[in-house]
């Protein structure tokens, strides 16, 4: 869903980005966060209306105070960069508040980062959350025949 400057790649990617969630949506009960949709929504963000549609029908879990409360912490445990009110912070905290089997990201740096897992992880037992497994759509693509 992002604009890269090789047309191709970017129509490319929004593809797989398809394929991806569709055979997913087979797999998996999916769920997006209030989050995902305000960043969708955000003029700033390139193709931001296919986005929007490409997600359009999942259910939307609700950014609540726990959630909020969690983002928080992970912040201020250096787990996710602030701000703690949005962003990475709040998709990590919806995902595990939610007790999300996975979550999905191309976000490499700060979500989908081997790194950061122990840490996270910690984080999350001491607090009494599961931890959701954090990949790319990549690393979750499977066969259809699987």
């Amino acid at each position: 869903m992002r604009e890269h400057a090789n047309g191709t790649e970017g129509a490319w990617l929004e593809s797989f980005e398809q394929r991806v969630l569709a055979a997913q949506a087979r797999r998996h009960e999916l769920f997006i966060s209030g989050e995902v949709i305000r960043e969708l929504a955000a003029p700033g963000f390139l193709n931001g209306t296919a986005a929007l549609e490409l997600v359009r029908g999942l259910p939307i879990l609700d950014i609540t105070q726990e959630v909020g409360d969690l983002a928080e912490i992970l912040v201020r445990e250096r787990v996710m960069p602030a701000p703690s009110t949005q962003g990475d912070a709040i998709h990590v905290a919806a995902a595990t508040v939610y007790a999300m089997n996975y979550l999905l990201t191309w976000n490499v740096r700060h979500l989908a980062n081997p790194n950061k897992r122990t840490h996270f992880g910690v984080i999350c037992m001491r607090l009494g959350f599961s931890i959701p497994l954090v990949y790319t759509p990549d690393m979750l693509q499977e066969n259809d025949d699987e």
